[in-house]
């Protein structure tokens, strides 16, 4: 390392990604000046203030010199506080205030710092560890992120409370906390066990039905229904009948939960999500973005490997709705900036709740409560648009549930969530055996190869086809469907009768 010059690395974040940025630190004699280049946003052009307070305030000199920062590649944009604990280090470094025999090409250093030279914690450093680990490198960072660090397996994690700390261990005067003092959880135990189970709805035979078809191949569902009918009952229990978390995983959902900011450490980082955006969210909220500097994940990446579920759906802005359609196609959201673009996955499952009509009850309700007419009950059902509706696998029409069935002390059926979660999982595994990805995934080519209907089912879908005048998309939805109720048989082809159920539930195709 030359005189008045030090390098460290440490990593930017872009996303589900974060490429390194090497930060170069060069003091030289002339006017006292403090430049920080390689473009960096507000927030890191601020840290030239925190730097110079923490430094001082652990006994320290900035030198009155001139001293140039650079953060490099310049074409990455460096967004947050995360390049403070390495741009301090490096002017002791370059200044000759700290010596140190260790490597340091072998550290990566991420940290906010206090005025006091206390180090903080920073949002969305999974990515960090996860690259650092595939690099090789220690990554060292603020002691408040080492559990959630530490769900990273494997990973090279120290972590520091002060910049005094990690000054003591480059000069061999001590050691720094490690992910082996934190212990996080040991197995995927089912969390929902004992709070929410299936066996809690009372009646609704045929919409659980419908709920397990949709977990068993990862179908998108839409339920019509007035209210107090069960459709949010219904919605919350379908994460109890998913199979767990496989840790590919639960680490993609720890990342995206780590970048929006939320806990990952402990049992949140092995629970399935139920993500449910209030109807007034809007469309930064639900797709991702914001209006910071950082592009941030939203509702939609947030229930990734989960679900989505958008009550009173009629009632979200459709603008909102609309930028759902081209990221339940492609299961990522792009988000694009002057400066970068970045992807989050959104592989969900797609679950909405609606009223019938504006009143809330069907319009042949025999209690003569619906009192919409024609026109304003077209004019409610016209907020989804044909495109969004074509994109949901299942269509349900949700039903009171009857006195009898109401008044009933013990559940009826004796299946509970444990039972259905049981059946399911053995059909993901059919179809993840035969084709590697559950049948909501399947392209229109592959479906082809899998399907062959024959002579009577294909009647049976012209006709369908004609008379609700479906699309293109929508047939094949229907085949996905068909091909699932033919995994849950066990059944090698799809017959007929899979075909017939699987019509039964396009019934909204002719809203659109």
């Amino acid at each position: 390392m030359l005189p008045h010059y030090a390098i460290l690395e440490t990593r930017a974040s872009s996303g589900m990604e974060a490429p390194v940025v090497q930060v170069e630190v060069h003091v030289t004699n002339g006017l006292p000046q403090f430049s920080l280049v390689g473009l960096p946003e507000a927030a890191v052009k601020e840290s030239k203030d925190r730097v110079r307070s923490a430094l001082i305030s652990s006994g320290f000199q900035l030198p009155p010199k001139r001293i140039t920062v650079n953060l490099a590649p310049a074409d990455i944009p460096k967004q947050g506080s995360r390049y403070d604990l390495p741009i301090a280090l490096g002017i002791l470094l370059a200044s000759q205030q700290l010596h140190t025999d260790k490597d340091l090409m072998q550290f990566e250093f991420i940290g906010e710092l206090g005025l006091n030279g206390e180090i903080r914690r920073v949002e969305g450093v999974l990515p960090a560890v996860l690259q650092a680990k595939e690099a090789g490198k220690v990554l060292i960072l603020p002691r408040d992120n080492l559990a959630e660090a530490a769900v990273i397996e494997g990973a090279e994690v120290l972590a520091a409370g002060h910049i005094l700390d990690v000054c003591a261990f480059f000069a061999g005067e001590n050691d720094l906390t490690s992910c082996d003092e934190v212990v996080i959880p040991e197995s995927t135990e089912d969390f929902s066990i004992g709070q929410e189970d299936i066996a809690d709805i009372q009646g609704q035979f045929q919409a659980k039905r419908v709920l397990e078809i949709c977990a068993s191949g990862g179908h998108s569902l839409l339920m019509v229904g007035p209210p107090g009918s069960g459709k949010s009952m219904l919605a919350s229990r379908l994460i109890t009948l998913l199979p767990d978390l496989t840790p590919q995983q639960a680490m993609q959902i720890a990342t995206i939960r780590s970048l929006a900011g939320k806990p990952v450490a402990g049992e949140t980082l092995f629970k399935r999500n139920l993500v449910r955006p209030h109807h007034t969210a809007t469309a930064p909220s639900l797709v991702g973005g914001g209006s910071g500097s950082v592009p941030k994940p939203g509702a939609l990446s947030l229930a990734h490997h989960s679900v989505l579920f958008l009550d009173e759906l009629p009632e979200f802005n459709r603008n909102v709705l609309e930028a759902l359609r081209e990221p339940l196609e492609t299961k990522k959201v792009e988000i694009s900036r002057v400066n970068q673009q970045v992807s989050y996955p959104a592989n969900v499952q797609l679950i909405c709740a609606m009223n019938p009509t504006p009143s809330g009850y069907f319009s042949d309700d025999h209690l003569g409560r619906c009192k919409d007419t024609p026109e304003q009950i077209n004019r409610y059902l016209r907020k989804i648009s044909g495109p969004l509706l074509d994109r949901i696998d299942c269509h349900l029409e949700v039903s009171p549930v009857d006195f009898q069935q109401l008044s009933q002390t013990q559940v009826q059926s004796g299946e509970t969530s444990a039972n259905v979660k049981e059946r399911v999982t053995i059909c993901h595994q059919r179809q993840l055996d035969r084709q590697g990805k559950l049948n909501a995934a399947l392209t229109s080519q592959e479906l082809t190869e899998r399907v062959e209907p024959d002579e009577a089912s294909l009647s049976l879908l012209e006709r369908s086809v004609n008379q609700l005048g479906m699309s293109a998309r929508s047939y094949h939805k229907v085949l996905r469907v068909a091909l699932t109720l033919a995994d849950m048989a066990q059944d090698d082809k799809v017959s007929m009768n899979h075909i017939a159920e699987a019509l039964s539930y396009r019934k909204l195709d002719k809203l659109s």
